[in-house]
């Protein structure tokens, strides 16, 4: 099988090793040791500010949007939520359950946000913005920059998923002002499923303590309490956490993050020049390193999406609901290399040969 979806992916040896070990227990200096460089390294990769804490979930990324939502968010705020796709449209989802007034920013597809969008938003009793940085449904990769500084100006709270930029696309959390940066482990980290990772920077942290929220599992202040030890308030995917350690410091003795994303974006460019002369149509107008999202001119996505898996063993993401038939997804992370787009690439024009895109 080759893996070209947006998470799971394909996994290094290394990481797989750790899979296949027995699961140590964790109360032990040994695993604390272990959840503290993680921390270390999160915010080294993110430039957290020195004060900044990483709380680290057992749960999807879902999980982590919705404990921050609960946790530095109020019935009192208003906020701004960018809701361009399925993912960005989360968060408005989690703020009505919760209460929490919202305005969604609602761009066309596959267009990005720009500063002209913000402007009637100027002075109008705003608290935060939340954003799905990277809009993974339909692969738009929106500025950080252009959203921070408005942010700045207006003094809300930034809050950030970047569950699929992380590692695919800069993202300094000082220079662009962030004060929350959710991510996952199945993403560019190309480990299992089943952790999420929240940076909190001194806004956010004062948020969390200052909070009330009834809930028992994502209790933000419990779990800080804990982090200070590096350890969890309840029992975590602790083989998860160390298949992140591993592939943390495999990127900080690699080049860094620098490096990390330059692999990504060498990956990205190489599919994208290989797909030219192909019936497909590049969506986003503002494209992430981190997936390639087209509309084929010729063919359902969807059963492109099913020749692929059934015929070749090759996996690229699909779409549900509106855009099941429209748009598919090839992603340029994990354990691949420019061999593989090959692969990818010449069964796309095996099923052009044949008449089916």
């Amino acid at each position: 099988m080759l893996n070209f979806t947006v998470g799971p992916v394909m996994a290094n040896n290394e990481v797989l090793s750790i899979g296949g070990e027995q699961v140590p227990y964790f109360r032990t200096q040994e695993f604390s040791n272990i959840v503290l460089e993680n921390e270390y390294l999160m915010k080294k990769f993110v430039n957290a500010s020195d004060g900044s804490k990483v709380i680290f979930i057992t749960g999807s990324g879902t999980a982590s949007m919705e404990a921050v939502v609960m946790n530095t968010l109020t019935p009192k705020d208003k906020v701004i939520v960018i809701d361009g796709g399925s993912f960005g449209h989360r968060f408005t989802q989690l703020c009505e359950i919760h209460n929490i007034p919202y305005t969604a920013i609602k761009p066309q597809i596959g267009h990005p946000v720009t500063k002209d969008m913000l402007v009637p938003f100027i002075g109008k009793g705003y608290t935060g913005l939340l954003v799905n940085i990277h809009e993974t449904s339909t692969g738009v990769h929106y500025d950080p920059q252009i959203l921070g500084d408005f942010c700045k100006q207006e003094k809300l709270l930034y809050i950030i998923d970047a569950i699929s930029s992380f590692l695919a696309d800069p993202l300094d959390m000082q220079a662009i002002g962030a004060d929350v940066i959710i991510t996952g482990s199945q993403k560019v980290l190309a480990c299992a499923p089943g952790i999420s990772i929240i940076v909190l920077g001194d806004k956010a942290l004062t948020r969390v303590y200052e909070s009330q929220a009834k809930t028992m599992y994502f209790n933000l202040k419990e779990a800080l309490k804990d982090a200070e030890r590096g350890q969890t308030p309840f029992t975590p995917a602790v083989g998860i956490i160390r298949q992140i350690n591993a592939r943390l410091l495999q990127i900080d003795k690699s080049g860094g993050v620098n490096s990390e994303i330059n692999n990504v974006k060498i990956q990205a460019e190489d599919f994208r020049n290989k797909i030219k002369g192909l019936p497909f149509q590049i969506v986003s107008k503002s494209l992430s390193n981190a997936l390639t999202p087209l509309h084929p001119t010729t063919a359902s996505a969807y059963d492109i999406f099913l020749k692929l898996k059934d015929n070749y063993g090759i996996w690229v993401c699909p779409n549900g609901g509106a855009l099941k038939d429209a748009i598919f997804r090839v992603g340029h992370f994990g354990a691949q290399t420019t061999k593989e787009n090959d692969i990818l690439i010449n069964a796309l024009k095996d099923l052009k040969s044949e008449g089916i895109i």
